[in-house]
């Protein structure tokens, strides 16, 4: 394991003029119905909307000028791609994005207005990282993985960070979790800040590899995952199951019924649009899979990117 606090400290001075410091908000509704005290980090305020940004900010931004030159390459459903698209923009830089071409329509069309290059391809992990190496070839660019990179994990985990600083004492931090980009960084972020909070993830049960993987003790692999959760299609890494297994404290699934209702429920009750994966964490505590009575919570509200109508 190579990320500690201190790179995401470093990440945090390097993208403080370049994402936004998002809020945390209270619902009186969803913590007197799960008996604790909930705040919830809204990434889906962030640029992009999107905790991805961060992760991408710190990645583009720490390219050397010759490796930036050449550009970046990704593959992603669609947030990781928009955020990079967006960074790669902001520093004036070419980016090619390798996506499913199942990926929702809004979040195609938001890579191509950040002036990003978008490559379709198959639903699947091997066609994305084969149409990926493919672009790669010829670009000469640097690949920028969603979720299997220090400089991503690093930038994902001050989300957390700004959290720890905003609500001292907390008892919980949740997270969705996909490929592990944002549990790793914000476990890594909680162990250095707040060593007594414990950092527990949802996940849906219709892509439960990382549960099982959690469970086992051995890293197993997505397959034909099937979830309205989007954003979190894709296996964990070597480099984030090796984090999460020393750090997490649990990983709980919950099934589609449960992520709408929490979706639903935070359109409602918050005024606020968060996307599925965004929904999962609070479905975990809506539907009682971890007792968090009497304690002091933080969520983790991943992102916002939704097409309309959806419920």
């Amino acid at each position: 394991m190579t990320v500690g606090l201190q790179d995401v400290l470093d990440a945090a001075r390097r993208i403080e003029d370049c994402a936004h410091r998002t809020p945390v908000l209270r619902s009186t509704y969803f913590s007197e119905r799960v008996g604790a005290e909930l705040f919830f980090k809204c990434e889906n305020f962030q640029k992009v909307g999107a905790f991805k940004f961060r992760g991408a900010c710190n990645a583009v931004m720490s390219l050397s000028d010759a490796e930036a030159g050449r550009g970046v390459v990704t593959h992603s459903s669609g947030n990781h791609a928009q955020a990079l698209a967006l960074a790669a923009r902001m520093r004036g830089i070419p980016a090619d994005i390798v996506m499913p071409r199942t990926a929702p329509a809004v979040k195609q069309a938001a890579v191509r207005d950040y002036g990003a290059t978008v490559h379709l391809c198959e639903p699947t992990l091997e066609a994305r990282e084969a149409e990926a190496a493919r672009v790669l070839s010829f670009t000469g660019g640097t690949l920028i993985h969603p979720y299997d990179d220090d400089r991503i994990i690093a930038g994902a985990g001050t989300a957390a960070l700004e959290l720890h600083e905003d609500v001292p004492g907390l008892d919980f931090v949740l997270v969705p979790v996909g490929g592990g980009g944002l549990l790793s960084g914000t476990a890594i972020t909680t162990v250095g800040v707040a060593p007594s909070c414990k950092v527990v993830a949802g996940e849906p049960k219709g892509a439960g590899d990382a549960k099982r993987s959690f469970d086992s003790g051995v890293l197993q692999p997505s397959v034909n995952p099937n979830t309205i959760a989007d954003g979190l299609l894709t296996s964990l890494s070597e480099r984030t199951f090796a984090i999460i297994k020393k750090h997490v404290t649990d990983i709980v699934t919950v099934d589609d019924d449960a992520i709408r209702e929490a979706m639903v429920g935070v359109w409602e009750r918050m005024k606020i649009v968060i996307e599925p994966s965004a929904a999962v964490p609070l479905a975990v505590l809506l539907t009682g899979g971890l007792d968090v009575t009497g304690a002091k919570v933080g969520v983790i509200l991943s992102g916002g990117n939704v097409g309309f109508p959806f419920a």
